[in-house]
């Protein structure tokens, strides 16, 4: 049986002018996305290029060798490995100290804090990320780095067997180490964290957490089972970004790490530059085409660092981030 054309709803038809509005949108943020992806691949595309003659006119390995001699352009002998190791070993070290400390006061200040303490907490956690980075690097030089001076030299006698704490190539004495380093590096990068996984677990569905108790859990048991699971991926974006500064972080690391002539043992307690301080140390000297291409090679080598990290946690996040 036919139904009645007339009592059929009737179908809604856009207007014009929002199907416009709809594709002009549309192409707007598709542009912005495609901005910033052309805006790396210029990035990389330009870093490679001034890099590659360098490379190819260098004398050293540029994986494997712990020199970085470029006063004779003629001779260039640069090579990344103590680069490497200490940019590496500095962000992991500050990342294992950052990451459980931020993920408590995050803990603390969404499930834990009375509501008149969190925000003015928060507050004063958050302005840590305003300090400036030479202010950091001061204050780890000249205040921290003897406060901690007895730690590292307990650390080295106790541990000394065990390659992280062995003998550097620098003294323990004045603090001028990877260790020293990774402290300061883990206080800036705590505001990051703390905030990012704050936010997320202020995101965790109260029916969640409500059933947790219904079936008897504890404070701590509601936060294991509800809270931590639903946060993951959130906290290891927080904690990706936070290694992301730490890897880039200059000034603050160059007022620190004690130089050193010596190779690296990968050790805390070794001396020396990362990436970022490396460059920045250079900066005044560059005028010559191929030894500025070998400390622009270093910077491509930290380009691609971050690309890894960054693929890393997507992978470790399961692909997206919860919230």
């Amino acid at each position: 049986m036919s139904s009645d054309p007339s009592t059929e709803p009737a179908k809604k038809v856009r207007p014009a002018h929002s199907n416009r509005a709809e594709i002009i949108f549309r192409s707007l943020a598709t542009a912005s996305g495609a901005t910033i992806v052309a805006a790396i691949a210029l990035i990389a595309l330009f870093l490679l290029i001034r890099a590659v003659p360098s490379v190819m006119a260098n004398d050293a390995n540029f994986f494997t060798s712990t020199e970085f001699n470029t006063t004779n352009a003629d001779h260039l002998r640069f090579g990344i490995r103590d680069l490497f190791m200490v940019t590496v070993l500095s962000a992991i070290f500050a990342l294992v100290i950052a990451v459980p400390i931020g993920v408590g006061i995050a803990l603390f200040l969404t499930h834990y804090a009375p509501k008149v303490l969190a925000r003015p907490f928060a507050m004063l956690v958050d302005l840590l990320a305003a300090v400036p980075s030479i202010v950091f690097g001061l204050w780890g030089f000249l205040v921290l780095a003897p406060k901690i001076e007895p730690v590292q030299t307990f650390l080295n006698d106790k541990l000394g067997w065990f390659f992280l704490f062995s003998d550097g190539n620098v003294s323990i004495a004045g603090g001028g180490t990877i260790f020293t380093a990774g402290v300061v590096l883990a206080v800036m990068i705590l505001p990051i964290i703390t905030s990012v996984s704050r936010e997320v677990f202020n995101l965790t569905p109260p029916a969640h957490i409500e059933a947790a108790h219904a079936l008897g859990a504890t404070k701590w048991e509601m936060v294991r089972m509800t809270v931590l699971p639903y946060g993951r991926s959130g906290v290891i974006a927080g904690s990706m970004l936070g290694l992301g500064r730490a890897l880039g972080e200059t000034i603050a690391v160059l007022v620190v790490l004690r130089t050193s002539a010596q190779a690296g043992h990968w050790s805390v307690f070794d001396g020396g530059y990362t990436f970022a301080s490396k460059i920045a140390s250079a900066a005044s000297e560059f005028s010559s085409p191929l030894p500025t291409g070998a400390y622009i090679a270093a910077g491509f080598v930290l380009f691609a660092l971050t690309f890894v990290v960054n693929a890393l946690a997507r992978l470790a996040a399961g692909g997206r981030v919860n919230g």
